[in-house]
């Protein structure tokens, strides 16, 4: 069995991830494909990872690949998590995890309304609102939430969640599985590049056609073979984790697309068949990440980049916060706290050429955000005692 210690695990993230000098993508688009996706719950954090992986980026060429070009697409997909995908990535996001969640939003739904006293049929009524949406959103119309709500007065309806009290908005949960379904889509955002205003209209007007049809079996080989050419190897937990799938059909997955089981640091790993020939050591290299980046929220089992700082970087809620490399290991993070100035602060000692290589990137971040400040959404663990320390 083909051994693959964290050494060469951590060369293959220098490379493939975009992240080493050298390795980096030529433009958003390429560095998309190389991630499978890019996190984009905050709609900074797909301007920042891909700072980390392109060279001379700008704002106007991330939006412009996702509005103007159309080369990537917003999805609501695996974890029923929001990611940016190329075109050809985005059939198998819809038709797998995708259509998984909205599944599960849609029966909710019906239970929700039915309780709320909206209806006595919630599933005809959850088909009824979601065909208005989608008839006001024919022919390449776009529209805002409030410009749907007014157009579907059924949207701005609210129904109880859980036993707490609190509520929420049909609009929002139905609008969340018409776009998980890859029914509607995001097609522009009247925020800036730190906030998340989008703009919807139909997937088939925006794409010019319908996404391709697949069958059951074909979306989640299709994204495990994706995600083993990016994160490989990865243990059967990492491949479950990731897509939302349980770990019995994702190893029935590995069996069918004919992955190599490989003998890891602690245990054992799949690569693809083509994929076993070794990798060459990278050059030491620094990189800052933002939020739920997607190398960061890559693999479930984390140890062999992570250390002994998970508790220090994961919130509670399995948020990964901006993070600090160093030769392919999480070894701080990085903050704004007293100004505008992009600042490292290590978790542990990294030598003189690790904290020069920091302070460059800390440097060329600070360059490129020009003044602005993404702010720490989910900050980890590590920045809120930093905060603390400095009464912030």
């Amino acid at each position: 069995m083909r051994t693959i210690t964290n050494v060469e695990r951590r060369a293959r993230l220098a490379r493939r991830h975009r992240l080493a000098p050298g390795h980096r993508a030529a433009d958003v688009v390429a560095a998309a494909e190389s991630m499978v996706g890019l996190h984009a719950t905050l709609h900074a954090t797909v301007h920042l990872a891909a700072w980390a992986r392109v060279d001379a980026l700008t704002h106007a060429d991330v939006d412009g690949a996702l509005y103007t070009d159309r080369t990537l697409v917003k999805q609501m997909a695996m974890r029923s998590t929001l990611f940016v995908l190329t075109r050809q990535t985005l059939p198998a996001a819809v038709r797998g995890p995708g259509a998984r969640v909205a599944a599960a939003e849609e029966r909710l739904l019906v239970r929700d309304v039915e309780r709320a006293g909206l209806t006595t049929d919630g599933a005809r009524w959850v088909e009824e609102v979601g065909t208005a949406v989608v008839a006001h959103l024919s022919g390449g119309a776009k529209a805002s939430w409030h410009e749907l709500r007014d157009a579907v007065p059924a949207l701005a309806a609210s129904v109880p969640v859980g036993r707490g009290g609190s509520e929420t908005t049909v609009g929002s949960r139905l609008l969340t599985a018409l776009f998980a379904r890859g029914v509607i889509v995001r097609c522009g955002n009247d925020g800036s590049w730190l906030t998340d205003r989008p703009r919807w209209t139909t997937t088939v007007s925006w794409l010019g056609g319908p996404l391709p049809e697949m069958t059951p079996d074909a979306a989640p080989e299709e994204l495990v073979r994706r995600w083993l050419r990016a994160f490989g190897p990865g243990t059967d937990h990492d491949l479950a984790w990731w897509p939302g799938e349980p770990v019995t059909r994702v190893r029935a997955t590995l069996r069918a697309i004919e992955a190599e089981e490989v003998a890891l640091d602690g245990g054992a790993g799949y690569v693809l068949p083509d994929d076993l020939e070794p990798e060459e050591p990278a050059e030491p290299w620094a990189a800052l990440l933002p939020v739920l980046d997607p190398t960061t929220m890559g693999w479930h089992e984390r140890d062999w980049y992570l250390g002994r700082h998970r508790t220090q970087i994961f919130d509670p809620g399995g948020n990964g916060g901006a993070t600090a490399w160093w030769d392919g290991r999480v070894v701080g993070t990085w903050h704004q706290l007293d100004d505008e100035h992009v600042r490292v602060h290590l978790l542990e000692d990294v030598g003189p050429d690790g904290v020069r290589a920091l302070e460059r990137e800390a440097q060329r971040l600070t360059d490129w955000l020009d003044g602005a400040r993404p702010g720490a959404r989910w900050p980890s663990p590590a920045l809120l005692a930093l905060r603390a320390g400095r009464g912030a």
